[in-house]
């Protein structure tokens, strides 16, 4: 009731124009109506939705149930044309409009797109009153003002304040200056840059090496970007431990193409949807539009089965009758070695363990004979190719050394049949008859990533992990029906 008295007094006698500024500051939704009343509209659901996800994250509100803690990261995925760049200038207004400490690390694909978005935030919150009319920020905000002489479009600050803005290109410099909210905008420029692997890697990089580094405790950070695969930076946040603390608002343009439902058909129609499809390919398309990344609407398995617990005999004892390992040894300097452990049950196999590294033989030999020990392989098997055979006999030599042990039967061979076709045919058998740990994304994030990311039509720079996976189905294959040993390792 006091709040509604307190509106009410500031209603003058000419209109309701106090009453929206008190609305405004107390809603972003409201202000982003009252800034721009023809774009921001209550028959747009999904306007009002954004608005209150980043105001709410910005207060603490948005509370995450599986760490009862507030998120503080947002990644946002919105078809293009629907204002999400623009949103996030005047969310920057009203965050600093309602705090002026808030500082601010915005980061786009260059500087030249960084410095149209810090010009746009630094214009409107210096913007002159030139009718009566049209409200402006420091309508909402009188208080809040840009430091005369100290108003560059990419480093500026707010009157009584040291720093409060900096935009960079990616990639760009941003040591010496720390932000309470990090922005990235739109960080890949096109469908070459999405499945160029060196400017995913560069951008990984420098996200996890700089840009990280600039965000204060507690602070916010907020990607906004295109979902083009799934090794871009909102795909590999997600794979990663911290994949959790992320909330993601996306949304597609097309909501159901049967009936012709649209996210917001004033921007964006059925009729113009369906023309842009057939003017550019589905795996683009569905990238820009529907928030599907390319490696995912191409991507070979198209499902993994995983289990919590392994199977056991009515006496508690693991229940394989075999333990097996498969071994793709790395050809060059760019493969990866990758060592699977799989034990069979019933025709199926549970992956136990797996070991995928780029490290040099004298080291990835015996983290070989290591994994064969700890998981008491009954057999190896060890492409030959390429100095596979001597790899084997290296870890055969190693097991002995280091453990032992001569109980493991490694057996080298020479892999002819073609790596692709074999990994197309195995699909299905990997697919249904083989079983990964239920928390195998975070145990093997490097395994997880080139599973999933697998694609049918060959765009692959690496087939290491399919490859050493569909050896592991071969064999189980080539097994089934064997007798039961005696599995004892818990």
């Amino acid at each position: 009731m006091k709040e509604l008295q307190d509106i009410m007094e500031l209603i003058n006698p000419e209109g309701v124009i106090d009453a929206r500024i008190v609305a405004a500051q107390r809603s972003f939704y409201e202000y982003c109506k009252m800034m721009n009343p023809k774009f921001y509209r209550d028959d747009r659901p999904y306007q009002r939705d954004l608005c209150e996800t980043l105001q709410a994250i910005f207060e603490g509100r948005l509370m995450n149930k599986a760490t009862g803690e507030p998120y503080k990261n947002l990644m946002i995925n919105l078809p293009p044309r629907h204002g999400k760049s623009y949103t996030l200038t005047l969310f920057v207004q009203w965050c600093m409009g309602k705090r002026n400490d808030t500082r601010v690390i915005s980061v786009s694909y260059n500087d030249i797109l960084a410095g149209r978005f810090a010009r746009n935030v630094r214009d409107g919150i210096d913007a002159d009153k030139l009718d009566s009319k049209v409200p402006i920020f420091h309508d909402v905000f009188p208080t809040t003002c840009v430091k005369r002489g100290d108003a560059a479009a990419q480093l500026w600050s707010l009157e009584g304040q040291f720093f409060n803005y900096l935009a960079t290109g990616f990639g760009g410099t941003i040591t010496g200056i720390g932000c309470s909210m990090g922005i990235i905008d739109d960080p890949i420029k096109n469908d070459q840059e999405a499945f160029n692997d060196r400017v995913l890697d560069e951008q990984w990089a420098w996200y996890t090496d700089t840009f990280l580094s600039r965000i204060e405790e507690g602070g916010m950070q907020i990607i906004v970007m295109t979902r083009w695969s799934t090794k871009d930076l909102c795909g590999r946040l997600l794979a990663s431990e911290d994949g959790g603390d992320w909330f993601v608002f996306c949304r597609r343009a097309c909501t159901d193409e049967t009936t012709g439902a649209m996210l917001c058909a004033d921007l964006l129609s059925f009729k113009s949807y369906i023309k842009k499809r057939r003017l550019t390919s589905a795996e683009i398309a569905d990238a820009n539009y529907q928030q599907e990344p390319v490696d995912i609407k191409g991507k070979l398995y198209s499902e993994f089965r995983t289990y919590d617990a392994l199977p056991r005999d009515a006496a508690g004892k693991l229940d394989f009758t075999e333990v097996i390992s498969y071994t793709d040894t790395a050809d060059t300097g760019s493969d990866d070695l990758v060592s699977l452990v799989a034990g069979i049950h019933q025709g199926e196999g549970y992956i136990l363990d797996v070991l995928m590294t780029d490290e040099a033989m004298e080291r990835t030999e015996p983290q070989t004979a290591e994994q064969l020990f700890t998981f008491h392989v009954g057999t190896a098997r060890i492409e030959s190719n390429n100095g596979g055979r001597g790899f084997a006999r290296n870890v055969e030599r190693l097991l002995w050394e280091n453990h032992q042990t001569r109980s493991v039967n490694v057996e080298w061979f020479h892999q002819s049949a073609n790596k692709h076709a074999r990994i197309m045919t195995g699909a299905t058998f990997v697919m249904q008859h083989l079983l990964f740990p239920a928390d195998w994304a975070t145990r093997w994030p490097r395994y997880y990533a080139a599973m999933i990311s697998y694609q049918k039509t060959g765009k692959n720079k690496h087939d290491d992990a399919p490859d050493a996976t569909t050896g592991i189905a071969e064999t189980i294959q080539e097994r089934e029906g064997r007798g039961t040993l005696d599995i004892w390792w818990v």
